[in-house]
């Protein structure tokens, strides 16, 4: 099979054997790849420091038609996000970025948009950025990538006015607000405020604003919902 050159983030590791390591990457080009990287651990091993979690790097690989791993030949280092190990809030918020590309996504499955914006979040993040806004404009990001992105403007359910109602519910497995007769029929309905209504509407618009708990506490019920588990990495943000 011929080579294959592409630019990824490493969003999981383990060892393979005394020797070698298997991979997690997501790349701009195929999407999420695993690839084995024979001579991985050794401490003089071509790879260097390419296949370290969080790292952006040039990857030649040799893909597998049988459904086994690729086969990784190169990896020489892009760009590293250093700064986010002066803020502990940060480098979790990476590890949640990874978990979510990692976990929440196909083989094979290319979203160059995501990769971008989940390289431009580690960078501000990594420069000092709001963890709560950055987290959660990715999130609906990503929500928006994988085609779930929560309706905002109107009833979810029968796609009715909700302008009107006295109190604002929001479902995750409905889609998003829901009115309140669909909201007697969700069993995971939560309250909404109206300011954390229009905090969702802002990040779904590309603005940063102000991010409550109430607002995380929802998109990570929504994140969750889509995953069909809580993130690991959730708790240490919220």
């Amino acid at each position: 099979m011929a080579a294959e050159k592409a630019v990824g983030l490493v969003v999981r590791t383990h060892d393979w054997s005394e020797t070698s390591r298997i991979a997690t990457i997501w790349t701009r080009e195929f999407g999420k790849v695993r690839v084995l990287a024979k001579g991985g651990r050794r401490l003089k091993s071509s790879f260097e420091v390419a296949l370290d979690l969080l790292t952006v790097c040039s990857i030649v690989l040799v893909r597998k038609t049988s459904g086994g791993l690729d086969l990784l030949t190169e990896a020489r280092v892009d760009e590293r996000f250093a700064g986010l190990k002066k803020d502990l809030r940060a480098l979790y918020g990476g590890y949640y970025i990874a978990e979510l590309l990692g976990e929440g996504t196909q083989e094979y499955d290319p979203h160059p948009a995501l990769f971008e914006h989940s390289l431009e979040t580690m960078r501000k993040l990594a420069a000092g950025g709001d963890v709560n806004g950055l987290i959660s404009a990715y999130e609906l990001s990503w929500l928006d990538e994988l085609g779930l992105r929560p309706v905002l403007d109107r009833c979810a359910g029968c796609e009715s006015s909700v302008l009107n109602d006295e109190r604002l519910t929001f479902s995750a497995l409905a889609g998003g607000v829901v009115c309140e007769n669909c909201a007697a029929t969700q069993r995971d309905r939560r309250l909404l405020s109206r300011p954390g209504l229009e905090t969702l509407k802002e990040l779904s618009a590309g603005e940063l604003p102000k991010v409550t708990a109430e607002v995380r506490q929802i998109l990570g019920h929504v994140v969750s919902t889509a995953l069909g588990r809580r993130p690991r990495l959730l708790s240490y943000l919220n």
